[in-house]
């Protein structure tokens, strides 16, 4: 075959492969191959349709055989190094990249390649390198600027990352991806607006280009807008139905707005597509347990923690679902926090260092505050007292917000503090550092394991003293928190702190405080006087209600005639199967209100319907039994085996108002009847609730904020007498008492 026919039938084949006609390119590279079957064009072009085709391993070998003709062709050691890295054989693919930037070091497109294929790969520190080197070569390179800024993102260096996909843009303005992923790192920067203008610029260079619906839905959610965050979803499924994280993201957003039957559909959909997509097992996890299926919660989690081992959030949802489980005791919560500690945390210790705060037992206090509540959040709701009141020549306070974004509660956080970081910018090692170079003294978690908790960052121990507190009564389980806050009836003195990694320091009276948020919606008259029947009601967290739960209630309902119940629950086909659960108990639907959650200021109007309040087992009410008690609802409890258990104890006891404390199931029942019975009783209590609550602990902020700042001191005095040390006795045994109201 002569060489002019051979270049004539190469040249077509390129030109029916550029325009699509694969089988003629086909056809046109076969002729050449049968007369020369170690063409090397003609190999390349045929390994590249076969990659088209998904013939990854045929690509290889045609690609292969096409450098051992030609070894210096830098485009199929380029094409090569995809293929493989496609086949997942990751470091021959990366070689291949490698090789090519070896046969041409000054062509900025090879280096580019291989910054690419290092990005895609998590090499990400590399991959900046290569990206760097072919911008060096070729400052006007508007895809390498592009994939640096994606490879900075991953790395959390967010401005620079912002500065990249700007230069690309500024090069090539309708670089539509570069608008697209400038999108990330504006949002993880609480640029919100700025990051939403960027979606839609790159819808509109680009309206099919799924990946931008898709963080358009992101931004709007995280802007709250989440009807709007979901129809962005709904589009970008329209244009690729089968990309699983958009179905899970779909999923989330849908449980936001408690459309749990939509939400946890949409995930079990990513999971069709994608079985080991774990975080859309860990969301369907959190969506399943909010409706009280803790079975199949419990294995969606443990799923998604097979899959991805490091995925610390999914193991944190774990063990904050089996608290409200009432399968799961101390001991087996205590056994997975060890695990947790043991995968997550243990790492992290060789990074701690000695502390070299200044040791003087009396002065002046750094403390530093980590949450993602610092907002309108029931743990943003009493934490303002303690904020407020803080005694400033004692206390200099720090705030580490883990969230990109502020509400207005947010902002009275901020005047109340001395310091305010924005720790939702920082990894776990660049909080810890922030928080060493700020000296903190003391450092406090007020997380424990709920969203947006950064144990990993304390297990660095970048303060010599640590606490958990607020985020719930309970532990961490991380080896490098020194101690819990509580209560002396959450955990009562003759408790050991078997099931806790910290040692634990009760507070004087109580280990909430409260704060209403709201001073417009005022105390009505008892209902039952007007409706002529008792309304019984549970506004907790429906994953708080249970089986065991229920048949106590069946059991008031039976026993108060014409008695009704409203509970707090989310819209959904398992309605009907509560509905069912007190059907077969003998109480019929019509005695029964299920209420849909909804903004605060409408929530609290709902005790105006309500005469007395039950409480949930394991996981009693919280900040909902406070807000109930402000409102004149009393709450009927039974204390709990666990600490998360034991919070209505602590409220009532607090109130004065011991007599509604059960302790026995058939107790709770002729507590809560005899009561329902009482309406001259019920009447006072709803008159007198409210001035009961200003005058008792849960409502005195000052005497809160100095047992705190009492308990503070003890901890620092026992650090500046033991140093680094004093964090070993504690776990081995010192057993010292160390109450913030002992002397």
């Amino acid at each position: 075959m002569a060489t002019k026919v051979v270049d004539d039938s190469i040249r077509a084949a390129k030109e029916h492969q550029a325009a699509g006609r694969l089988e003629e390119a086909a056809q046109a590279y076969g002729h050449v191959l049968a007369h020369h079957k170690n063409h090397p064009e003609a190999l390349h072009g045929m390994g590249q349709l076969a990659a088209h085709a998904g013939r990854l391993r045929d690509a290889a070998e045609l690609m292969r055989r096409a450098i051992q003709q030609n070894p210096q062709r830098v485009e199929v050691y380029n094409d090569l190094g995809n293929v493989l890295l496609n086949l997942g054989q990751v470091e021959q693919g990366i070689a291949a990249h490698k090789e090519a930037v070896r046969l041409k070091p000054y062509f900025a497109e090879v280096h580019c390649k291989l910054g690419d294929a290092l990005r895609i790969n998590g090499r990400f520190h590399e991959s900046i390198a290569a990206l760097r080197e072919a911008i060096r070569l070729r400052p006007d390179y508007a895809d390498a600027h592009n994939y640096l800024g994606l490879s900075l993102t991953e790395t959390r260096r967010f401005e620079e990352a912002v500065t990249a996909f700007r230069q690309a843009i500024q090069i090539q303005p309708t670089h539509f991806w570069a608008y697209n992923n400038l999108a990330r790192p504006l949002a993880s920067l609480g640029r919100l607006q700025e990051a939403l203008d960027c979606c839609r610029e790159a819808i509109r260079l680009n309206p099919s280009l799924v990946e931008a619906h898709g963080n358009l839905g992101n931004v709007l959610c995280e802007l709250g807008e989440l009807d709007q965050g979901i129809s962005a979803y709904r589009e970008a499924i329209r244009l690729e139905s089968d990309r699983a994280p958009l179905h899970s993201n779909l999923g989330e957003a849908l449980r936001k707005l408690g459309r749990s039957d939509e939400s946890i559909a949409a995930l079990r959909l990513a999971l069709r597509l994608k079985p080991d997509n774990a975080l859309a097992l860990n969301n369907l996890g959190i969506a399943l347990r909010e409706v009280g299926q803790f079975e199949e919660a419990i294995a969606s989690l443990r799923r998604a923690i097979q899959i991805k081992p490091e995925f610390s959030d999914a193991h944190s949802n774990l063990i904050l679902t089996l608290h409200y489980y009432p399968g799961y005791d101390s001991r087996a919560i205590r056994e997975e926090l060890k695990r947790w500690n043991h995968r997550h945390a243990t790492p992290q210790e060789k990074f701690i260092q000695p502390h070299g705060n200044d040791r003087t037992p009396t002065r002046r206090l750094r403390v530093g505050y980590v949450s993602a509540d610092f907002r309108d959040h029931v743990v943003g709701q009493n934490l303002l007292p303690l904020m407020r009141n803080h005694d400033r020549d004692q206390v200099e306070v720090f705030c580490y917000h883990n969230l990109g974004r502020e509400d207005a509660i947010t902002r009275r956080f901020m005047e109340c503090a001395q310091h305010w970081r924005d720790a939702s910018q920082l990894n776990d090692p660049q909080l810890a550092d922030q928080i060493r170079d700020d000296r903190i003294d003391i450092l406090v978690d007020l997380s424990v394991h709920t969203a947006g908790n950064r144990l990993k960052a304390f297990a660095r121990k970048p303060a010599p003293v640590q606490a958990t507190f607020a985020g719930y009564p309970g532990s961490t389980g991380v080896d490098a928190m020194d101690y819990r806050l509580t209560d002396p009836y959450l955990d009562p003195l003759e408790n050991t702190d078997e099931f806790y990694s910290e040692k634990s320091l009760r507070l004087p009276n109580s280990f909430w405080c409260y704060d209403p948020l709201f001073d417009d919606v005022p105390v009505n008259r008892l209902p039952a006087l007007d409706e002529k029947f008792v309304t019984f009601g549970c506004l907790c967290n429906f994953c708080k209600v249970n089986a065991e739960t229920l048949r106590v209630w069946i059991e008031i309902l039976k026993k108060v005639d014409r008695s009704r119940l409203m509970i707090l629950c989310p819209e959904g086909s398992y309605r009907a199967g509560l509905i069912g659960a007190f059907k077969n108990g003998g109480i019929t639907a019509d005695r029964i209100e299920l209420a849909a959650p909804r903004p605060r200021g409408d929530y609290v109007r709902l005790y105006h319907q309500i005469d007395i309040g039950l409480d949930t087992l394991p996981y009693n009410g919280h900040t909902t039994s406070l807000d109930s008690y402000w409102m004149g609802v009393p709450v009927v409890t039974r204390p709990g085996a666990t600490v998360v258990g034991r919070a209505g104890l602590s409220h009532l006891t607090n109130l004065g108002l011991t007599e509604l404390i059960a302790d026995s199931p058939g107790r709770y029942v002729a507590i809560a009847t005899q009561l329902a019975g009482d309406l001259p009783r019920l009447a006072e209590l709803r008159r007198t609730l409210r001035d009961r609550m200003r005058a008792s602990p849960l409502m005195d902020a000052v005497a809160f904020a100095r047992g705190i700042e009492d308990a503070y001191r003890q901890m620092w005095k026992k650090w500046c007498a033991d140093g680094d040390a004093s964090r070993k006795k504690i776990t081995e045994g010192d057993t010292t008492e160390c109450r913030s109201d002992s002397p």
